[in-house]
């Protein structure tokens, strides 16, 4: 059966205990090595996928750097349009393909910021982006790969809906603590295991002191 959305891998480097920022938001667990391999892998995705509050939180550029190699399409998840127009991703949208997803609660004004750019807006929800319904779109759009690399919000929305095909996580030498920093899936969270993604373990590869490790 043809599937009718992208391929989704789930990226992320996290550390020993799970979380993949500090409580202030420092989010550099990743080495060197482990930057080039993401990147490599960036370069073979169509699309790279986050949510506004990594926008906020980091700034991103989420373009290819460490290696030679194409530039994914960039999409952020954004119900009400508000990122801002300051952003790495919305001031470099004219040399990199760039989708504002969001609802019809996004705002006139917030469109009509969003409008001066030359980024692409795609409707995709009554109240908050309905991500079956973007990818649908994104399908439609010869988009076959995602790099959904999303904060723990996010990520839970993809995997509560049965939306993540891959995981790749590397696993960093770090313990972070601290029961409000962000762990790799957050959201409610499946109530038994028995409900909960299963996945299998295909590959693991070791980066000096990390492990990266592969599941589909």
């Amino acid at each position: 059966m043809v599937s009718s959305r992208p391929h989704i891998i789930l990226s992320a480097a996290i550390s020993l205990d799970g979380k993949i920022a500090t409580i202030t938001g420092d989010s550099a667990l990743s080495s060197k090595k482990d930057k080039i391999r993401l990147h490599r892998l960036r370069s073979q995705m169509d699309a790279i996928l986050v949510g506004k509050n990594t926008i906020l939180q980091d700034n991103p550029m989420l373009n290819v750097r460490y290696v030679k190699g194409k530039n994914p399409i960039r999409i952020v998840l954004d119900s009400l349009g508000q990122i801002p127009t300051s952003s790495k991703i919305i001031q470099s949208s004219h040399q990199i393909p760039t989708i504002i997803a969001v609802s019809k609660k996004a705002s006139k004004k917030n469109l009509a910021n969003l409008a001066k750019f030359p980024v692409d807006v795609v409707i995709a929800g009554q109240n908050k982006v309905e991500l079956k319904r973007l990818l649908r779109f994104l399908h439609h759009k010869k988009i076959k790969t995602i790099l959904l690399e999303g904060g723990g919000t996010t990520n839970w929305d993809f995997v509560s809906q049965g939306l993540v095909d891959e995981v790749v996580v590397t696993v960093t030498p770090y313990l972070v603590g601290g029961n409000k920093a962000k762990t790799l899936v957050e959201g409610d969270g499946f109530s038994k295991i028995s409900q909960s993604l299963r996945l299998n373990l295909c590959k693991i590869t070791r980066q000096n002191n990390e492990l990266v490790l592969y599941y589909n």
